[in-house]
């Protein structure tokens, strides 16, 4: 075929159609802007090889289907639905004329599983397959078990834009990787920087705005989202007033008019602002762009297989995308790139996007996997293989969905779901809203959910489910045909009785684990799988005693609500009663210090009511107890003055002689109280019913015997003073056992007082007659021999009525005054 305008791609055709002609597969590799997306499949439609089946053209989206669908067929002067064939959700253009189809990867899985030996196509083309979406890698990996299994002569082409094609022709058996130069226009990059501290629509609009004023051409500015793009959008249009300058938005959720808008070139003397979602880095081309603005972030979906969520995260791009945004700047002519970052910053970039099968939900994918007779989707061929976690928990929801059984393998349910083109949950609630007469409601609640963006954007299903049936375009007519083919696909033969379904028990039935109960302040909000999630107060839905969520986002410790339908406990017992549980429970009770016990209801994490009941005291209780009490703290219980310092007295031994005393200091007790406290609280469910004794039996438990009779030998608790008084020895003081006495009763002693068989002098706190200190000292003689004289001479002025004798080894001891008059 010969074609009237040149493209960069045209230079590696030959080598293309001789590598396809030798071999079954091959990989191109093509720069944006080559023309490969539109160029390849017409070059290749009249190869002998083909025989005169049909190509197909996998896109990774509908819009850019569309784009490329539309352009070949324009390319040949026809209408889309001629020798160019488009299929997609919502639409579907082929003839019996038709020779390249352009399909959306998804469609492009369930024709093959619907067909495994792709009767009547000759070669499957994967375009942009470095953007790696889960549909794209479960293709691929099909198609390859088909062309080894079923079909030799199947030829298969991964195209990209930046990929390690020597990688992916590895996978193909070492297909040959045909590389293009492609043509590019010079881009001078700019860094603009980013203040972390500011809004990123604020800083985006000022960019485009020194552009606009700076550049000639049009603007293409790249933004993570939608919400993103609505703001800057708003913020433009009040600061340019030229209505020769159209501000367009461009992203997936769009009617195709919307879509048309941003694509189509600015009318003669106009200027157009596209603001994009990273759609627009490769697989479409928009008219008149000498201009980029990358805010250097997008937007990617995240599993989290524990709690079954899919979040959107906002991420920072990587090199390839970068670059991509950057090339397209210079389709046409030369231009320029403004970027939201540091230049040092962009050696931090990963250098690829991670690829979608780490991190998507594979739940759909396991199923394809089991239709396709692959209950072990490790047997099948794939550039990154899937991670056992995330299948696991794959497996599992499958399962509980009946759509597995026990060895893997799909069952009649299993069939069923696959038989809704839908995720596995949403197709069971359309099923099994089927059922009970319900399928049409389910099957529209289920299409806002696959197509973003319809009925607004009001986190009440209820309110958005309105908007959508009353929506006149074109987008929303297509949907509400498509859903009601979903509706009659999962029909029921037998006449069923209608029961009356709120929308939260319809929506329950895909999701029960996102059922929530409020708690704490309006639009806070506690869901069954026991993540917390939060809506703004001041939304309708915010004092709602129960939601079911159907769209969270966010972080797992800021999870914000974007879809819910209102609900009652009355729906709860109604959808999912088989999973409420009821038990007796008993908890301590900090505020009491006791146990209370309580009969709970509970759905998974939520409590939805609970009564009091007596607590029959047992050894489980008697642990709650003694754990419970360690948690207020061991200074609550009851213990005399004797067993605090035998406590103290024992920690003085563990210190100074090893491990082999028990460790009965606080932190130690409070660990271990349900093995050394419990079985001492037979009949208690209070702390105020444990009384001394038995804390004193539990202490005695905890000293073998050996250990018992040196306690009191080498830690005594009194020393016996000259006197005959015995004083308590103090053991809890830092450092070492300390004894405070007056000093008079220790007249006449010539050794120093110690213990542990004189191994270790006490520490003495000497007092005056007023029990004052006036002295501490572990040298009792030298004291007496050194400063003594000084005390003396104080004390003895201070207190005349006692003897202060020049040699105290010598005198007397005393615990009594002089009597009067002496």
């Amino acid at each position: 075929m010969k074609f009237a305008t040149p493209l960069p791609i045209d230079d590696v055709l030959d080598a293309l159609k001789a590598a396809l002609a030798a071999r079954a597969s091959a990989v191109l590799v093509a720069p944006p802007g080559a023309g490969k997306t539109t160029r390849v499949p017409l070059a290749l439609m009249d190869e002998s090889w083909l025989g005169g089946r049909k190509l197909l053209v996998l896109e990774p989206r509908r819009i850019a289907a569309r784009a490329a669908a539309e352009r070949m067929a324009a390319t040949l002067s026809e209408a889309v639905g001629e020798r160019i064939g488009l299929r997609a959700r919502m639409v579907s253009k082929s003839g019996p004329k038709t020779r390249i189809e352009v399909v959306t990867e998804g469609v492009f899985t369930r024709m093959i599983l619907d067909d495994p030996e792709l009767s009547g196509i000759g070669a499957v083309l994967f375009d942009e397959f470095h953007e790696r979406s889960l549909d794209a890698d479960l293709g691929l990996a099909l198609t390859l078990d088909c062309q080894r299994a079923l079909r030799d002569d199947l030829r298969i082409l991964p195209m990209s834009a930046t990929l390690d094609g020597a990688r992916v022709a590895r996978l193909l058996g070492d297909a040959p990787v045909i590389e293009s130069e492609g043509r590019a226009f010079p881009v001078e990059t700019r860094y603009v920087g980013r203040d972390a501290n500011a809004r990123i629509e604020d800083q985006m609009a000022d960019a485009v705005m020194r552009a606009w004023r700076a550049e000639a051409g049009s603007i293409l500015a790249f933004l993570p989202g939608q919400g993103e793009i609505r703001r800057v959008e708003e913020r433009l249009k009040e600061r340019i007033a030229d209505p020769a300058v159209v501000v367009a938005p461009l992203y997936g959720a769009m009617d195709a008019k919307a879509q048309d808008l941003a694509l189509e070139p600015a009318r003669a003397g106009g200027r157009k602002i596209v603001l994009a979602t990273s759609i627009a880095e490769t697989s479409i081309t928009i008219e008149g762009v000498r201009v980029v603005i990358d805010c250097g972030l997008a937007r990617v979906p995240r599993f989290e297989s524990d709690v079954g969520v899919t979040r959107l995260e906002t991420v920072r791009v990587s090199r390839a995308a970068a670059d991509q945004r950057r090339g397209r700047a210079g389709r046409t002519e030369p231009g320029v790139c403004y970027r939201l970052w540091d230049e040092p910053q962009t050696q931090s970039l990963p250098a690829f996007a991670e690829p979608e099968i780490r991190s998507a939900d594979l739940s759909g994918l396991l199923l394809d996997c089991a239709e396709w007779g692959a209950t072990d989707p490790l047997s099948l061929s794939w550039i990154d293989p899937p991670a056992a976690a995330a299948m696991d928990a794959a497996r599992g929801e499958l399962t509980e969905l009946d759509a597995l059984d026990a060895k893997g393998r799909i069952t009649d349910m299993g069939k069923r779901l696959r038989s809704l083109p839908l995720p596995p949950r949403l197709a069971r609630m359309v099923i099994a809203a089927a059922e009970l007469g319900h399928a049409e409601d389910a099957a529209e609640i289920a299409a806002l959910m696959v197509e973003r963006g319809l009925g607004g954007n009001n986190a009440d299903l209820a309110h958005r489910l309105e908007s959508f049936r009353r929506d006149r375009s074109r987008r929303a007519s297509d949907m509400r045909k498509l859903a009601a083919s979903w509706a009659r696909l999962a029909g029921v033969r037998r006449a069923q009785p209608r029961e009356d379904l709120s929308l939260a028990r319809i929506l329950a039935l895909a999701f029960p684990e996102r059922i929530a109960k409020a708690r704490g302040a309006p639009g806070q909000f506690l869901l069954a799988n026991g993540r917390g999630a939060n809506l703004d107060p001041a939304h309708p839905l915010a004092r709602s005693p129960y939601i079911v969520a159907a769209e969270l986002s966010g972080s797992a410790a800021s999870t914000r609500v974007l879809l819910a339908a209102v609900a009652d406990e009355a729906d709860v017992l109604a959808a999912v009663g088989h999973r409420i549980r009821e038990a007796d429970e008993i908890d301590f009770d900090p505020a009491a210090a006791a146990l209370r016990g309580r009969r709970v209801r509970r759905l998974d994490a939520i409590l939805l009511g609970n009564e009091p009941r007596p607590v029959a005291a047992n050894e489980a209780t008697s642990r709650l107890l003694a754990e419970g009490i360690a948690k207020l703290g061991l200074d609550r219980l009851p213990w005399s003055k004797s067993q605090l310092q035998f406590r103290h007295r024992v920690g003085f031994l563990r210190a100074a002689e090893g491990e082999e005393w028990p460790d009965l200091s606080d932190a130690a007790l409070g660990e271990t109280a349900a093995a050394w406290l419990a079985p001492f609280l037979d009949g208690k469910t209070k702390l105020s019913d444990i009384g001394a004794d038995d804390l004193g039996a539990a202490l005695d438990a905890l000293l073998p015997w050996s250990l018992k009779r040196r306690v009191d030998d080498e830690a005594p608790t009194h020393f016996e003073a000259p006197t005959g008084n015995r004083h308590a020895i103090d053991y809890e003081t830092a450092g070492a056992p300390a004894l405070h006495i007056r000093v008079q009763e220790l007249f006449g002693l010539t050794q120093h007082p110690s213990i542990a068989g004189g191994r270790l002098p006490l520490t003495l706190h000497l007092l005056s007659p007023a029990h004052r200190p006036i002295q501490i000292t572990r040298d009792l003689l030298g004291f007496w021999r050194g400063s003594w004289a000084a005390v003396k001479a104080e004390m003895k002025g201070r207190y005349p009525r006692h003897p202060w004798p020049d040699d105290p080894a010598q005198a007397a001891p005393t615990s009594r005054a002089k009597p009067r008059g002496t």
